[in-house]
């Protein structure tokens, strides 16, 4: 039980597309996810050696840097502290940093950290004049009257790609793997999410036992699904929450590595 709550395992996926520039093929994205305030060694030493072994040149953190029911932010600092000295690191906000109330001093002290927060917004990355985009969107928590999810998180959507280019590789940082559908009609090519928690107990031939927003049996727990064009890779993330154990269900540091078919070779 310690070992699957505490033994990261580090999962490795190459996403092949002719919409990758040349100068981007064997690019390599670390994705961490949910880490609810988990401390992994003094300073965060394990996970931090377990990033480095991958030598990414892109971290993203797809929600829930902090935990809203045990809310300790030190730990989460220290990791963004160090991941940082890595690679460039890009955040996007989980249902855990709104439910804190506290999330705006929180963004003040990662920005002092050196991460780049995406809120409804758009980035070029660019390697010898070539680009991809990264785009980021609050998760749909941040609005706190009754409202519909899936219009608030398409309303974040189209925010965040106004004056976007089109034909580009576009990469999409989303907390909720349960909007995949909406994902697919904007077309994303990947998708980075997580708080499924891997279906916080995973069982052989089934998968995920029960995630938030999908119930019991989930479909989008962990792993990489495809439907069109769009490609989503759903964290099992690093820590817990409500249900404090997973079983079958290691933490998990997701690495991705771009491949060009530009060339048709």
């Amino acid at each position: 039980m310690y070992a699957e709550n505490n033994s990261i395992v580090i999962t490795k996926t190459k996403i092949e597309s002719e919409k990758i520039p040349s100068s981007f093929d064997g690019f390599k994205i670390v994705q961490l996810s949910d880490l609810h305030n988990k401390k992994f060694g003094s300073n965060q030493e394990v996970l931090i050696k377990k990033v480095l072994k991958t030598d990414p040149d892109l971290i993203v953190f797809t929600g829930d840097l902090i935990d809203s029911r045990k809310y300790d932010e030190k730990p989460s600092l220290i990791l963004i502290e160090e991941l940082v000295q890595i690679a460039p690191v890009y955040f996007v906000t989980g249902n855990h940093e709104w439910k804190s109330g506290k999330y705006e001093e929180l963004e003040g002290k990662l920005k002092e950290s050196g991460a780049q927060i995406l809120r409804n917004e758009s980035v070029e990355i660019t390697q010898e004049n070539e680009k991809i985009n990264i785009i980021g969107i609050d998760d749909p928590t941040i609005v706190n009257d009754s409202y519909d999810e899936k219009a608030s998180t398409e309303a974040a959507i189209n925010q965040s790609i106004y004056g976007l280019e089109k034909g580009g590789f576009n990469i999409l940082l989303s907390h909720r793997p349960e909007m995949f559908s909406l994902y697919k009609q904007y077309k994303f090519d990947l998708v980075f999410s997580g708080h499924a928690h891997g279906g916080q107990v995973r069982l052989p031939f089934i998968g995920g036992l029960v995630a938030p927003n999908q119930g019991f049996f989930p479909k989008f727990t962990s792993g990489t699904h495809t439907s069109e064009n769009t490609t989503m890779i759903v964290n099992r993330g690093l820590g817990n929450s409500i249900i404090p154990l997973r079983i079958f269900n290691r933490p998990e540091i997701v690495v991705v590595t771009l491949t060009s078919s530009s060339n048709g070779d």
